[in-house]
């Protein structure tokens, strides 16, 4: 039965929330997996973000914590930081090998992946689980001036789920928003807020 279908989220954090950012509204995390939720029988919800260590304030801290105790199962390394050929100091924290990993462990358990990525890198994944018989979602968007998905990750997917199509139903209400904004102002020295996820996304 399709109600039966067992199904998998695997979300690339970063790829996610710029996507979502993009198309200008916040992700409600909890409303996401309801979504899933209903859609099948969801075995697990995976989500990949790298953090930076030895920062006194990560703001996206109190999304990874949240996330861990709503249902989420939830996959982290540290950055690294180098400098590049020019000097100049960068930052790399990319989790495609975990993801990668993971859903190939996984997929022997599954009929369905869902990806929330637009990354290009992941085509190769994709193909590799579809050899398997598991059919592939691919969650990003192709509205904006330049598209958030790469070509040849929408063509491999069975099914291409623009993001904009799920906003009604997963993103959070801009008036609450706006209200958690102003809250989470009121409660933090201005100094301890650093660059990146919006705490506002999460319930309290």
């Amino acid at each position: 039965m399709a109600d039966q279908e067992r199904i998998a989220l695997f979300i690339d954090g970063a790829n996610l929330y710029a996507t979502a950012k993009s198309l200008g509204f916040d992700i409600d995390y909890k409303r996401l997996l309801k979504e899933f939720q209903s859609r099948g029988k969801l075995i697990r919800a995976f989500y990949y973000t790298a953090l930076v260590e030895d920062q006194e304030y990560s703001s996206i801290r109190p999304l990874i914590d949240w996330l861990d105790y709503n249902g989420y199962s939830v996959v982290t390394k540290p950055t690294k930081e180098f400098v590049d050929s020019l000097g100049r100091r960068k930052v790399k924290g990319n989790m495609d090998i975990e993801l990668a990993v993971d859903a190939m462990e996984m997929a022997e358990h599954l009929d369905h992946i869902v990806l929330f990525s637009g990354d290009g890198d992941f085509r190769s994944l994709v193909e590799a689980v579809q050899r398997k018989g598991v059919r592939v979602s691919v969650v990003s968007t192709n509205t904006t001036q330049p598209a958030m998905v790469a070509d040849e990750l929408r063509r491999q997917a069975d099914e291409f789920i623009d993001l904009v199509h799920l906003a009604a139903k997963i993103g959070r209400d801009p008036v609450e928003r706006a209200e958690r904004a102003q809250k989470y102002q009121d409660r933090r020295p201005a100094q301890a807020v650093s660059g990146g996820y919006d705490q506002d996304m999460l319930d309290d």
